[in-house]
């Protein structure tokens, strides 16, 4: 068991760390060159936001009148030229793909008026800057964004300064994002979606939307339909910046009524705020400098606050996913129940599909480590659809090599070595070609052996 649930958790977690720029030792090059081509995602499947229109205002203005931290917005900012972006730095052949195919998707679903230029002063600069950069700034980042800067060097003669603060903004003008460019080809994908949404519209974060990047639980990792229609709604002619709240809430029943019909006859469903008490529970149970037990307690913490509100959505789940990552290893039944805990709440709230999906990759490993890979099928490939539709190169894999062993342990061997060449080529994307060789295992290039045991 303890084979399947360490491969499981190297291979996730790869998706969040850094990926170090090392050099390759010879042998392992010689596998580099058999290994499939990157795959990647030609097409987006936003779905459009399941919740009334009552709802999605509420949300529209705390996202758009607060930052993370808790700090109060005075008005209402935005772009009111025609945008540009420029990409500068040492950014690499997938970032720009990546970057043509999100501007595309914003031009044709959000409406923004938004084009890359080359040379020039653009309203958004996207710098691509190593990840020691970055983390010599924000430890904890894995890219940011900041006004009025054009360059990391500029940002940093001005990062103390009133000019770098997002609550004396007015009005957008000029933007600096910093992506690392020596972290996997998918890191880079979603700092791309992240950061530039956060530069058109919402500062905050809101751990009770469900399908939403503007929510730190990073289940997320491409704009949602959700999301894009925020960022239609704050290019509405009806706002423009120096609004205040009680002039943006006038405002909004009457533009999402018209950009979005359907939500006008969803009822509208009570929702409690997520305490401060409960982010900061979550936030110290991520923590990789804390123990093991310090984080432990402080995911239990959240899972009380949690019952203590009353909730039944995916906040009440999440704390109980992130104690069964945390016991898998010393306590792997314990770390079951949590899992199958968070499922129950997941499962009865809509929208949750990808939620599950991630849950999926934990307890099909434990299936493996039974011999009941079999069993595992039909989940598998549930989540195998859900991640493939999220855009979610690194869990993608890990799912496909999960349906490998579980092929395998029911004799299937020909799909099963044929599924984990599939995993390959989308770890390839998700993970950067080095984490593949050093993650997965070296027979995945050379060959599996045949009906290997779980």
């Amino acid at each position: 068991m303890m084979r399947w649930l360490a491969l499981v958790a190297g291979v996730a977690l790869a998706g969040c760390a850094a990926v170090e720029t090392t050099e390759v030792p010879t042998r392992v090059q010689a596998i580099e060159e058999t290994l499939p081509p990157a795959k990647t995602f030609t097409r987006a499947f936003p779905m459009p936001p399941g919740r009334s229109n009552a709802n999605i205002a509420a949300d529209f203005v705390s996202l758009h009148f607060a930052l993370e931290g808790g700090a109060k917005l005075p008005v209402f900012t935005r772009f009111e030229t025609p945008i540009t972006v420029r990409l500068t730095g040492s950014p690499t052949p997938w970032m720009q793909r990546d970057l043509t195919q999100l501007l595309t998707r914003l031009r044709r679903e959000a409406g923004i008026d938004i084009q890359q230029i080359s040379d020039g002063t653009a309203n958004i600069t996207i710098e691509a800057v190593s990840q020691a950069e970055i983390h010599e700034i924000l430890p904890q980042a894995a890219c940011f964004v900041v006004p009025n800067s054009s360059s990391f060097e500029e940002y940093r003669r001005n990062r103390r300064k009133q000019i770098s603060s997002w609550s004396r903004l007015r009005s957008r003008e000029r933007l600096g994002i910093f992506i690392p460019y020596d972290v996997s080809p998918q890191e880079k994908r979603d700092c791309l979606h992240e950061e530039i949404a956060q530069s058109l519209g919402p500062l905050n974060d809101l751990y009770h939307l469900p399908d939403s990047v503007f929510n730190d639980d990073n289940i997320h990792t491409v704009l949602t339909g959700f999301d894009m229609l925020i960022l239609r709604t704050a290019y509405a002619p009806e706002l423009r910046s120096g609004m205040t709240s009680e002039q943006v809430e006038a405002a909004l029943p009457g533009i999402l009524r018209r950009l979005n019909p359907r939500g006008e006859n969803i009822p509208m469903q009570p929702l409690s705020e997520t305490p401060r008490e409960w982010i900061n529970a979550v936030q110290k149970s991520l923590r990789p400098q804390l123990n093991t037990q310090r984080r432990l307690r402080a995911a239990q913490k959240a899972a009380r606050i949690g019952q203590e509100q009353g909730w039944t959505d995916h906040r009440r789940a999440y704390p109980f996913y992130l104690m069964g990552r945390m016991g898998q290893f010393d306590k792997p039944q314990d770390a079951l129940r949590n899992y199958q805990t968070a499922l129950q709440y997941l499962r009865a709230t809509p929208g949750t599909e990808i939620h599950q999906a991630y849950i999926t990759t934990q307890t099909a490993a434990f299936a493996l480590a039974l011999g009941k890979g079999p069993e595992a099928l039909p989940e598998l490939d549930k989540a195998i659809d859900v991640m493939m539709r999220a855009e979610n190169a690194s869990q993608l894999a890990t799912l496909l090599l999960l349906k490998s062993e579980a092929l395998n342990q029911a004799g299937r061997t020909a799909e099963a070595r044929s599924v984990r060449l599939d995993s390959l080529g989308w770890a390839r994307y998700g993970f950067g070609s080095e984490t593949v060789v050093r993650s997965l295992n070296q027979e995945v290039a050379e060959g599996s052996p045949n009906n290997r045991g779980g």
